[in-house]
């Protein structure tokens, strides 16, 4: 049994192994599937906060060069809509201030409107120190690879390496040329009349050639630089050519972003564009693009400003993350390199595929675990059997030749002339004689359990009171009987008579007072009783005997072919094994079942019930 024992642990051990590097392999599968999945609803995120980004940014570059001077007749009179824009100005050649906003009544015009004034004075303190534009940290951009391992399974069926090419600026990447009216030109040119003597006013800003640069398109087109237009012959209007750059951001302070465009015309260069607050502008873009969303009840949103690598503002949303599983991080294009998100996520929602597979793997493993204990089990009963079947090998030749040494003594003795007289002669004929038919009741047993084995054995049932199978019963045992010393009791209660095999109903009494004779020669008391009652429409008979009882751990497996319980009251009694399994099979044959049960008192009970 070791060794068996021993090649289902190898077994195990060798189906074990590859089926957990399946179950790692497939559970890390899983992993990335999740995390890919979360990455690319993750970078949908930051191209919607990036797409709103950018639908400013071009909505701010459609807006005409003379846009940001006159209050009465532009579309920028009124304050604008949006929280975090806090105003439009226009910063002139020479530093002075000009805002297309006209003074509203009241007392909230006024803070507005010198918070714009300081923000230019701030400003031209910056150009003048040449740190009026943020440039991106190009440590930060999303490397491509990186991008397309966060896409998962998207990238299996599309294409994205052009689509998701990170790009350098949200708007216009390239300046323009636009054509100006004399009015525009005018309006700008008073504009900065005005405010010629305002404080803080500077030398008019030249380039320092009277020749604008190239643009990239115009450098790949091959045209020439434009110059001022010459002055209108008589009879025409005057047009001028502006250069109209991207849109650039600078900090005006920790909370406020100055957002603008260059406009170049006639060799001077004019500034354009609004002040951010910062706060208000992350929390417009959280607000609008990931509270609401699903993913925020599981995931963690950061958006930070950074100015110089240091963090000045930053808003948070979502769900806490102490241990993030997986981090992703996306920085803006100018004019908003300066802001920066990150979604982290301490654990992502499981997939579909996680519970099918949980399942899937439960059902395997309880499949190969109940596998295993059936084939320990079925093993262990062969084995068992076969044990047992060796000890009734054992138990029949000692059972036989016990009989047979008897039989031979006494015949030797009878022939010696050791009995004295006849009556001793007679004794020695009858020890001679019970041992004979102990000798064949034992053979008949064995070939009875054959029989029943093949099921050969068909049963004989007839109708009667059970008087007769006592009677016979008790002339077969009543010699054992009175050489053992015990006493045999009937208690029969039947009052009609039922149908049984005679002979299969003589056969088990034997067998079981047999027994009871064999396992209690040592008792105190020495009797063996047989009571028969009716319990309804069944008979119910029982053989109780005053001997040692059975072990508890026994009771159930009595019944067994071939069981002998282990310990000093059988190994003295000794017996084949098979006298209780051959009771059992008896009964069973006739439609009843039987039981074993120890009494209150000293010794056990048989109880066998029968069909009327």
């Amino acid at each position: 049994m070791k060794s068996l024992r021993r090649r289902i642990l190898i077994f195990a051990i060798g189906l074990a192994l590859p089926l957990g590097y399946l179950v790692v392999q497939s559970y890390r599968s899983l992993d990335a599937e999740e995390a890919a999945t979360l990455g690319f609803f993750a970078e949908a995120l930051f191209d919607e906060m990036q797409a709103s980004a950018a639908a400013l940014i071009r909505r701010e570059e459609g807006r005409p060069i003379d846009a940001y001077t006159d209050p009465g007749a532009s579309a920028l009179s009124d304050l604008p809509a949006e929280d975090y824009i806090r105003g439009y100005f226009q910063n002139n050649p020479d530093g002075s201030f000009q805002t297309p906003h006209r003074a509203a009544p009241g007392a909230a015009w006024a803070p507005r409107a010198a918070e714009l004034e300081e923000a230019n004075r701030v400003f031209n303190r910056q150009r003048a120190e040449g740190t009026d534009r943020i440039r991106p940290d190009v440590g930060d951009a999303v490397p491509d690879e990186k991008r397309k391992d966060r896409a998962g399974f998207a990238g299996r069926y599309l294409d994205q390496s052009r689509s998701q090419r990170p790009k350098s600026y949200l708007g216009e990447r390239d300046s323009r040329l636009e054509t100006v009216t004399p009015g525009q030109a005018s309006s700008l040119a008073k504009s900065e009349k005005k405010q010629a003597a305002a404080p803080g006013a500077t030398e008019p800003e030249r380039p320092s050639e009277s020749r604008r640069p190239l643009t990239a398109r115009e450098s790949a087109a091959g045209a020439a630089p434009s110059r001022p237009a010459a002055s209108p012959r008589e009879g025409e209007v005057r047009e001028y050519q502006a250069e109209v750059a991207p849109f650039q951001s600078v900090f005006i302070d920790d909370g406020r972003v100055f957002t603008f465009r260059r406009i170049l015309i006639d060799s001077r260069i004019y500034r354009q564009g609004f002040v951010l607050q910062l706060d208000d502008f992350l929390a417009d873009l959280i607000r609008s693009h990931f509270s609401a969303q699903p993913m925020a009840r599981f995931t963690h949103l950061r958006l930070r400003a950074v100015d110089q690598g240091r963090d000045v503002r930053a808003a948070e949303s979502g769900a806490a993350s102490d241990r993030p599983r997986i981090v992703l991080n996306r920085t803006f294009p100018a004019p908003f390199a300066f802001l920066r998100a990150t979604l982290a996520c301490d654990a992502i929602p499981p997939s579909a595929g996680r519970s099918t597979l949980n399942l899937a793997l439960l059902t395997l493993a309880g499949v190969i675990v109940a596998g295993l204990l059936a084939i320990h089990h079925s093993a262990k009963k062969v084995v068992d059997f076969s044990e047992r079947q060796s000890r009734f090998v054992s138990s029949v030749t000692h059972e036989l030749k016990t009989p047979l040494t008897n039989i031979r003594m006494y015949i030797e003795m009878l022939e010696q002339g050791m009995a004295r007289d006849t009556e001793r002669e007679q004794a020695y004929f009858r020890i001679v004689q019970s041992e004979g038919a102990r000798l064949s009741r034992l053979i008949t047993n064995v070939l009875e359990m054959s029989k029943l084995e093949k099921k050969h054995r068909r049963p004989e049932l007839q109708a009667g009171t059970f008087d007769e199978v006592l009677k016979e019963v008790e002339g077969l045992t009543a010699e054992a009987l009175r050489q053992a010393g015990f006493v045999l009791k009937w208690e029969n209660g039947l009052a009609r008579p039922f149908r049984y095999d005679r002979e299969i109903m003589v056969q088990v009494l034997i067998n079981l007072i047999e027994n009871s004779v064999k396992f209690g020669a040592a008792s105190e008391e020495k009797a063996v009783t047989v009571r028969l009652r009716e319990e309804g429409e069944q008979v119910r008979v029982e053989v109780a005997d005053t001997g040692p009882g059975i072990p508890s751990r026994d009771v159930k497996k009595i019944f067994n072919d071939f069981f002998r319980a282990e310990n000093a009251v059988t190994s003295a009694a000794g017996g084949t094994g098979i006298g209780l399994a051959m009771v059992k099979r008896f009964v069973s044959m006739l439609g009843g079942r039987v039981s074993a049960f120890n009494n209150s008192g000293p010794g056990c009970t048989i109880a066998i019930d029968l069909p009327r």
